[in-house]
């Protein structure tokens, strides 16, 4: 594992899925965790079990779609931590309709907490990132954003924002020392998926050249790669998480 001994990180979306693990294994790491959720109760959970194991995590709640709270959140953590080392924009949603049924509030939902709360976390993080002159930024997209896929529309938009978000931030910051990148998973082990006909499990393992479903440890070894030092020459950069799934 890489090493994020003394890091803060910020993990929005933390109470669940693929949040959850990202914030356990980067606690594991060694950083001390900021898990961000709306729910403080389900996250607070999240936080205690990785303070149970002997490792270091808060719990926030957070509106990550509010500019004012997300600031107001990042200022809790400079003053508790003296710094924002690691930000990952992991929150997202889905309300699923072909673009015919889709109502406009389903769509400004999915693309306000996926995209636009990303936005507002950059956003707060970015003055004492660039004070330090270091600090990385690690947005989860979808290969959704990369190929699209019939009824996720808005979800499909958002994850490819989300891309064009990550390479505007890495140029904007490159000059400063931090980095910007984003990881597209593909089909990845979650309650989700889980409760899928085994007959639409297999079709979907069909489409995997590595010939199974990814776990979400899968994508938090690769959050704590580009969280770490080791990582310092990267930046800009989309890194499908798929097993094969999307070539390019």
């Amino acid at each position: 594992m890489f090493n994020l001994e003394n890091k803060v990180a910020i993990v929005s979306g933390a109470s669940r899925g693929i949040g959850k693990v990202i914030a356990e294994e980067t606690a594991k790491a060694g950083a001390k965790v900021v898990c961000v959720s709306r729910s403080l109760s389900d996250v607070e959970k999240i936080a205690n079990t990785i303070n149970e194991q002997g490792f270091t995590a808060i719990a926030m709640a957070c509106d990550i779609t509010n500019g004012e709270q997300y600031q107001e959140i990042v200022k809790s953590v400079i003053e508790k931590y003296g710094s924002i080392d690691i930000l990952i924009n992991n929150a997202g949603v889905t309300k699923d309709n072909l673009i015919m049924r889709m109502s406009e509030n389903d769509w400004d939902v999915v693309i306000d907490t996926n995209l636009k709360g990303a936005f507002n976390g950059t956003k707060a993080v970015t003055r004492q990132m660039m004070k330090q002159r270091s600090g990385r930024i690690i947005n989860i997209s979808s290969v959704v954003g990369l190929i699209g896929n019939a009824g996720q529309a808005n979800y499909a938009a958002s994850k490819a924002g989300l891309i064009g978000l990550t390479k505007a931030t890495a140029k904007e910051l490159a000059s400063r020392g931090i980095t910007a990148n984003c990881i597209a998973p593909g089909y990845i082990e979650t309650d989700m998926t889980n409760r899928l006909p085994e007959k639409i499990k297999n079709t979907l393992v069909e489409q995997i050249p590595l010939g199974r479903i990814g776990k979400a440890t899968d994508i938090a070894a690769t959050v704590c790669f580009l969280a770490s030092d080791e990582a310092g020459y990267i930046t800009g950069q989309t890194f499908t998480v798929d097993g094969g799934m999307v070539m390019s």
